[in-house]
């Protein structure tokens, strides 16, 4: 279902979409300024000019809000084009490059997103699903009708172990690509 037409909790009508939009906008330009540990759902609510109970009628947390923000960066992310004419495991290198740098150029709200997105929070475990689920589809697709299951749940591995350490800063976001490249190249035998 498009991003547009609902949030994580509920259907929402066009003004509460305009208000939602609104506040992950907010939540984005919060992160930038204040970091994770200055981050508080009253001050994003503050920052994008609604109530905080308001803010707190579409998202139960900080890490809500934040998972939020990653999973409409996703389903905002084009599809990578499927080119025939490549091996699978470059196709497969092009679509983790592509997931792997979805917030890369923006350090403090990758920062973000990796705390968020493990937090124990109901609301955030369905979105954590949501995302897992078109990560998977996108490599899915990137392999091709005949995938190998276990192929497929090495690569969703290594995809979400590269964004964690990169996320806590093991990692250069700018070295997954080629990384997780040569993870594709590896694992892809076709």
């Amino acid at each position: 279902m498009p991003v547009s037409e609902e949030a994580t909790r509920r259907r929402l009508t066009d003004r509460q979409m305009v208000t939602v939009q609104r506040l992950t906008e907010a939540a984005v330009d919060e992160v930038r300024s204040a970091g994770w540990d200055g981050l508080t759902v009253r001050n994003v609510a503050r920052r994008a000019g609604v109530a905080p109970a308001t803010a707190y009628t579409y998202f139960a947390s900080r890490e809500h809000l934040v998972t939020e923000v990653f999973w409409r960066r996703l389903q905002a992310l084009p599809e990578t084009p499927r080119d025939g004419r490549r091996s699978p495991a470059t196709r497969v290198a092009a679509v983790l490059a592509d997931l792997a740098l979805l917030v890369a150029d923006e350090p403090e709200l990758s920062s973000a997103c990796s705390v968020a997105m493990l937090a124990a929070d109901p609301d955030v475990a369905a979105l954590r699903d949501r995302i897992g689920a078109e990560m998977h589809r996108r490599l899915a697709e990137a392999l091709g009708s005949a995938a190998d299951p276990d192929v497929l749940r090495t690569l969703d591995l290594a995809l979400t172990g590269a964004l964690i350490h990169a996320g806590m800063g093991h990692l250069s976001y700018d070295d997954l690509p080629d990384l997780l490249a040569g993870v594709a190249t590896a694992v892809v035998r076709r």
